[in-house]
């Protein structure tokens, strides 16, 4: 009972966009085990953390900033960039998030004061982010746990939140003032592609209802499939849903989000 009287207050704490004096209460014990990590993070900075995923217009995340957790076993070390094809979408990355900067391969002439991307990341099959474990498809024992969902903002700057699967969390030391080395943490994720009626759910087709539908077939890979774990909303539990009609049926994804967890101390 006091378990779900303790959810039942950070629920209504963390889904309140404009209430987040609250967090206090997470600072006030200290915790044991793995939960030990959250405290090292104050009530404004565990604010400022809790905020990035959300207020993703004014908080510039580059992915080398403090968060409440560690990157998990089982790992691979020194992993080239070109084996998972997402080089391109590397330099994309850093050169939108470092708008002052300019990143390049090796071997290319174009930009001379450009920075050079190192070639080697360290990939991870699992991210601890507080008291929660995220999973990817670089695991299959722990796919279950790989859906997850994030906010992007559109060129209108309009918001709206997006379902994905990891594919695997990785670690890229790279320096972005040509004298000390930094770690970048994130993930590499394939997005699912939106439908028409997102909503079938819902009354008159509109957002009434927690479950939605999306497709089963993912965007293609873009620059966007590269987050900072900062900004990885929550999960969701994925389930086959088919709509059928005279003619044909067609299978969708049917998602239903998981509240994040936050442990009282």
């Amino acid at each position: 009972m006091r378990r779900l009287i303790n959810d039942n207050r950070i629920n209504e704490m963390i889904y309140t966009e404009n209430n987040t004096k609250g967090l206090e209460i997470l600072n006030t014990r200290q915790s044991v085990g793995s939960l030990s990590e959250m405290d090292q993070f104050g009530h404004d900075e565990m604010r400022r953390f809790w905020m990035y995923s959300r207020t993703i217009q004014e908080s510039t995340i580059s992915g080398k900033e403090p968060f409440p957790g560690e990157m998990l076993k089982p790992f691979s070390e020194n992993i080239p960039l070109s084996a998972d094809g997402i080089l391109d979408l590397m330099i994309a990355y850093y050169n939108d998030t470092y708008e002052n900067l300019k990143f390049r391969k090796p071997f290319e002439t174009d930009s001379l004061n450009s920075i050079i991307i190192p070639l080697k990341i360290n990939k991870y099959c699992r991210c601890r982010i507080g008291s929660e474990i995220f999973g990817s498809t670089f695991s299959p024992r722990h796919q279950k746990s790989s859906y997850i969902l994030a906010k992007f903002a559109s060129e209108d700057d309009s918001i709206d939140i997006y379902l994905g699967q990891i594919q695997f969390f990785f670690v890229h030391e790279i320096s972005t003032n040509r004298i000390n080395m930094e770690n970048h943490y994130l993930a590499y994720v394939r997005w699912y592609k939106k439908i028409k009626n997102r909503f079938y759910f819902g009354i008159n087709q509109e957002q009434m209802c927690n479950v939605e539908l999306w497709d089963t077939e993912f965007y293609p890979k873009s620059r966007d499939c590269i987050i900072p774990v900062h900004h990885i909303l929550g999960r969701f539990v994925p389930v086959k849903y088919k709509i059928s009609d005279r003619k044909n049926a067609k299978e969708y994804l049917a998602v239903n989000p998981i509240n994040r967890k936050y442990n009282l101390r």
